[in-house]
């Protein structure tokens, strides 16, 4: 009886580590089907468009209105960097009256990689190391520390 419980146990323990390998999928922003794409015509209004597609991931106003929908698939392996799978980008452009004039539908191919998560927002000013500054604070002791 010893033998067949380790006849068992032991394939599960090798087996055990690679459980963490499998890759992971994870989609980031707005997700829209070709159904949705259809429903949105040139002529339409922005009221309609914000109605079928949601409100947009970005805006601009530079060249004319356009909203920006902006989706993006991630593939994640254990504890490996994500890789970037696809990558996509709907723009609807509008008139001066703010009526649809034309769609885009960019994909990964079409363009750069878009960073749409990011956990550092850069400040203005020098970049110093916590023990600079604790060395530039202490030359100046008229800071109010």
């Amino acid at each position: 009886m010893n033998f067949k419980a380790s006849a068992v146990i032991l394939p599960l323990l090798a087996t055990l580590p690679l459980g963490g390998c499998f890759t992971s999928t994870y989609t980031h922003g707005h997700v829209i089907t070709a159904d949705m794409l259809n429903q949105v015509q040139v002529g339409s209004s922005r009221e309609q468009v914000e109605l079928v597609l949601g409100s947009p991931s970005t805006t601009s106003s530079l060249a004319g209105d356009a909203y920006y929908y902006i989706s993006q698939k991630t593939a994640t392996t254990a504890f490996l960097n994500p890789d970037i799978v696809e990558q996509r980008v709907v723009a609807v452009y509008f008139d001066e009256d703010g009526f649809v004039k034309d769609l885009g539908n960019y994909s990964l191919e079409d363009g750069k990689i878009v960073d749409i998560v990011t956990r550092k927002t850069r400040t203005g000013g020098a970049d110093y190391g916590f023990l600079t500054q604790i060395l530039r604070g202490a030359t100046k002791p008229s800071l109010g520390l």
